[in-house]
């Protein structure tokens, strides 16, 4: 979007603060013309836009760069610069560093150290059109017209919708090509209707029709500068109503022959001399009744048109405008109170406030609906469309240009991408964006996802792992793996990543790939104990539920928790997978892992927990009652030493009372429930509480995913007085 005034750079060469960071988005139309023209002109047909014009190229390390001739080469670099530019390296998040280095290399006028800067600081920001400006300019005041060129080119592919960028390359152009040639005003015209096919919708789009306008009228173009007129009227813009005001100034002054198209001259002069007959002969019949016998009636002179007859024509021409401005006056009056909404409109890394985002949300919101409105009740008649804001089109005229008039659809694309400058560093803007492209176009979604994970937000996960989610369900797991894998060696050591890629090797059917990965998880995480247990908990899951391995599984929770012997979900894991096998076989190792887990430096609720869960396993699964009450006593000894009150309810005295009136609601249950020694209490009382929840905050932000909130969760209950009656109080 255009900046709403004339920001232009300070008095030392500096960018003014309020439109230093104003930049501009990839828009849907597809690239100009006069780029792919001008770049193989200057012997760089790879920097032109790709095939596909919903992608194009975005200025990066590989595809926006200058070449050094040898003339360029001014010696040493500044005392300061290698200082500077490994300081933006070190953090090129860090916009200050940069700005730093900018400033410092326009100070040297250093033209190596500044054309290597810029080129490094736009490949990360490119949004800032304003260093586009001033890198075009240091070519310029260096002899470079070419490269000057090539820099407004491509800045203009990064940002089209850059109506300041757009006014400098032609302003630029207009002072370096000779406008003697033939050709020259040719190549002029063709960049302004660049500039209006990918900026001209813009809500601020002012200055560039109004530049274009006044260039025609210099070139004596008068009918071009008409139809270019009625294209500015069909389109809602901050100004609207001034194009008005001119489009009237124009008329008065020319002729109507010079600035109408041949075809809508002629149609309005012969419908208003048939007007102007039926006036004359009605007027001639009462002149006739007073003129004197014998006069006359004088001739008039053939194939010349009165004065008269031109007002006509030029009441005729404002009457056919009137509709149409009125219904684009229509149009700014429902977007204005969106539009005023916004008051940033332009790239800043400052973080915008709430307000702001909510006002882009309810701006697209609002856009979408009259979409989808329209789509449900297309007819022009109806009330609600007239009311509510149906998209005026233009009728298709000669040489007018008419994609730069909106449809439905181009509207809340266009939209999208003035959203995105001002949110580029937002991921819900462009999550929504590829989103509302993906029900239209899967390759129109994937490029707003490279350009935003790939320029934008190369640093922030979800927008990526988004991506690879949309390549996989549209069944690219090449494209998804390399998306994960970059993700990866960007963040390295991110647990949610590594799983994603393990997750995608699993669907893929690739169940090894799935394995290695988080084998190799396992093994580079072993100096952060924590993430270690993670792995190894995913890694053992994997081998025994998927792999059909147990042994194996074992394997990786044993030589886990030789690592970490405190952590409560490794030994929690290992008892699972053994309480989950054959229970005449596995009843030695269940009551290993109990015992390991009570040697364990664990807290003594936990060791309870335990403990209680192996004399559950005895009481379920045991051959001999010897066995059972082996067990039982070592449990009273451990509640004796570390339960506290617990015994008490263990041992089923008062506690037990109260459980029983919670459960049956009489103390009569109780006591019946005491004189029945040989049938147990089966009802499970709430899970343990006080459980360590502390340990989720060990796996990040993604803990809820893969750990359970409470022991309880795992299956196993709270179950003290599941013995209650069965054995005497110890």
């Amino acid at each position: 979007m255009a900046a709403e005034g004339y920001e232009e750079m300070s008095g030392n060469g500096e960018l003014e603060e309020s439109s230093a960071m104003e930049a501009f988005e990839v828009p849907p139309p597809p690239p100009p013309t006069e780029m792919a023209d001008m770049l193989e002109e200057n012997g760089s047909p790879a920097a032109v836009a790709p095939e596909a014009p919903e992608a194009p190229v975005e200025p990066g390390p590989a595809s926006f760069s200058m070449p050094l001739a040898a003339e360029d080469d001014e010696g040493e670099l500044p005392v300061d610069f290698e200082r500077l530019w490994k300081a933006a390296h070190d953090d090129p998040q860090d916009f200050t560093t940069w700005t730093d280095l900018l400033q410092y290399c326009e100070q040297e006028s250093h033209i190596t150290a500044s054309r290597r800067s810029l080129v490094a600081f736009l490949a990360r920001y490119p949004l800032c059109y304003g260093y586009w400006k001033k890198f075009a300019d240091l070519e310029r005041r260096a002899g470079y017209n070419d490269k000057a060129e090539e820099v407004c080119i491509q800045g203009l592919q990064a940002i089209p919708l850059s109506v300041d960028l757009w006014i400098h390359y032609i302003n630029l152009l207009l002072g370096t090509l000779d406008m003697n040639l033939s050709d020259s005003p040719v190549r002029i015209r063709r960049v302004f209707e660049d500039a209006v096919v990918a900026s001209g919708l813009d809500f601020h789009s002012d200055r560039l029709w109004d530049l274009y306008i006044e260039w025609e009228k210099e070139q004596g173009n008068l009918r071009h500068a008409t139809a270019i007129m009625d294209r500015i009227l069909k389109v809602p813009t901050q100004l609207y109503n001034t194009h008005y005001d001119k489009f009237k100034e124009h008329l008065s002054a020319h002729e109507p022959k010079e600035m109408l198209s041949p075809e809508e001259y002629e149609e309005l002069r012969a419908c208003c001399r048939q007007s102007q007959k039926a006036e004359r002969a009605e007027q001639a019949q009462e002149e006739e009744e007073e003129r004197p016998p014998g006069e006359e009636e004088p001739a008039t002179p053939e194939g010349t048109d009165s004065e008269e007859l031109m007002q006509k024509i030029r009441e005729q021409v404002l009457v056919r405008r009137d509709k149409v401005y009125l219904d684009n006056e229509g149009e700014v009056r429902k977007r204005w109170n969106f539009e005023d909404a916004i008051k940033r409109p332009y790239f800043h890394v400052k973080a915008l406030d709430r307000l702001q985002l909510r006002a882009w949300h309810s701006y697209l919101d609002w856009e979408i609906a009259q979409l989808n409105k329209d789509t449900k009740d297309p007819s022009p008649d109806s009330e609600e469309a007239a009311t509510e804001g149906a998209e005026v089109t233009a009728q298709p005229q000669e040489g007018s240009g008419d994609a730069a008039v909106a449809t439905d659809d181009n509207r809340v694309r266009i939209l999208f991408e003035r959203c995105l400058i001002a949110c580029a560093l937002y991921e819900e803007l462009w999550t929504r964006y590829a989103q509302y492209l993906e029900a239209h176009s899967v390759e129109e979604a994937r490029a707003v996802y490279r350009r935003a994970c790939e320029v934008h937000l190369t640093y922030k996960p979800n927008i990526h792992m988004q991506w690879a989610t949309f390549e996989e369900r549209h069944g690219d797991l090449s494209e998804a793996r390399r998306v994960l894998e970059a993700l990866e060696k960007s963040l390295p050591g991110f647990a949610v990543v590594r799983l994603r890629r393990a997750g995608l090797e699993r669907r893929a059917g690739q169940l090894d790939q799935s394995e290695a990965l988080l084998r190799d998880a396992v093994a580079e995480s072993k100096e952060k104990p924590s993430l270690h247990a993670f792995y190894s908990i995913k890694l053992a899951r994997l081998l025994l539920k998927l792999g059909r391995d147990p042994s194996r599984a074992r394997g990786v929770l044993q030589e886990a928790l030789e690592i970490s012997p405190d952590n409560d979900k490794l030994h929690m894991n290992l008892l699972e997978l053994e309480v989950s096998g054959d229970p005449w076989a596995s009843a030695g190792a269940v009551q290993e892992c109990v015992t390991r887990a009570l040697a364990a430096p664990l807290a003594p609720h936990t060791k309870i927990l335990f403990s209680q869960r192996g004399l559950q396993f005895a009481e379920d699964y045991s051959n001999s009652i010897q066995s059972v009450l082996s067990v039982y006593e070592e449990h009273q000894k451990l509640l004796r030493e570390l339960g506290g009150t617990k015994r008490g309810a263990e041992n089923g005295d008062e506690d037990s009372e109260k459980l029983s009136k919670s459960e049956d609601g009489s103390a009569d249950a109780a006591q019946v429930s005491t004189n029945m020694p040989h049938v147990p209490i089966t009802t499970p009382p709430p899970p343990v509480g006080g459980a360590d929840m502390s340990s989720q905050a060990d796996y990040g932000s993604y803990s809820s995913w893969y750990q359970q909130p409470q022991y309880g969760s795992y299956g196993y209950q709270n179950t003290w007085n599941y013995n209650q009656g069965y054995y005497p109080p110890s």
